[in-house]
């Protein structure tokens, strides 16, 4: 559920409605997300969990002299990049636009609430019905 350079750290599934916040771990270069007022237990999202930002998205880009980009987007999906290459970052959030980053490149101190969990991981109770009608949006 966390990118392995978490593995050391407490850690615990993300929950619908989790308030959460951009920390850097201590003792590691990694980035990632915790409960507020928690920062020291690492939040682990599932791939296809949906989160809103509180403003638009700001990311540090490597190798670059501009280093903040900002994304003109508050809404994200957790995705899981090259989850078969070991020794690297996994953890990325994709947006409407279909641009992708990594967690670990997100500036600290940004907030953000759990929306909605991918449908494999909620329990039976907690899945909303899909009604009939229902209209794509994509």
């Amino acid at each position: 559920m966390c990118d392995y350079s978490l593995s050391l750290l407490a850690s615990r599934p993300a929950k619908s409605g989790d308030r959460l916040v951009l920390t850097k771990f201590a003792g590691t270069a990694t980035r990632g997300f915790t409960e507020v007022g928690k920062p020291h237990v690492a939040v682990c999202l599932l791939p296809g969990t949906q989160i809103a930002f509180e403003d638009d998205v700001t990311y540090e880009r490597r190798f670059f002299l501009l280093r903040t980009r900002r994304i003109p987007a508050r809404v994200a999906s957790f995705a899981k990049i090259s989850a078969h290459v070991h020794g690297t970052h996994h953890d990325a959030l994709e947006f409407p636009d279909g641009s992708t980053v990594f967690v670990t490149h997100l500036c600290e101190g940004q907030m953000a609430t759990v929306l909605q969990l991918p449908p494999e991981s909620r329990t039976k109770d907690q899945r909303r019905p899909i009604a009939r009608d229902a209209i794509s949006l994509a």
